[in-house]
């Protein structure tokens, strides 16, 4: 199914990389409901962006590519929910 060589390997490292960045924003966000910071339109660009990665994971059978944007949408998904819920008017 999944073939696991030095390609996909580097690929875990970039994937681990990047996922763990965006994650400190996810959480300060959750702390602190403070969300004027966070650009909705931006936020669902990304979000479409990551789930077409997310479609190209499955596709090419990179589970690197897969494994990151499952993270990063569920992550990037809680930034819309906090963006709606605590958006103040």
């Amino acid at each position: 199914m999944f073939q696991i060589d030095y390609i996909e390997i580097i690929g875990l490292i970039a994937a681990t990389c990047t996922t763990a960045a965006f994650l400190p924003q996810v959480y300060k966000t959750w702390k602190t409901k403070d969300v004027a910071g966070l650009s909705l339109p931006m936020v669902l660009m990304l979000f479409i962006g990551v789930a077409l990665w997310l479609l190209y994971g499955f596709l090419m059978k990179s589970i690197s590519i897969i494994i990151a944007n499952s993270i990063t949408i569920i992550s990037i998904f809680l930034l819309v929910y906090f963006k709606i819920k605590h958006h103040k008017k």
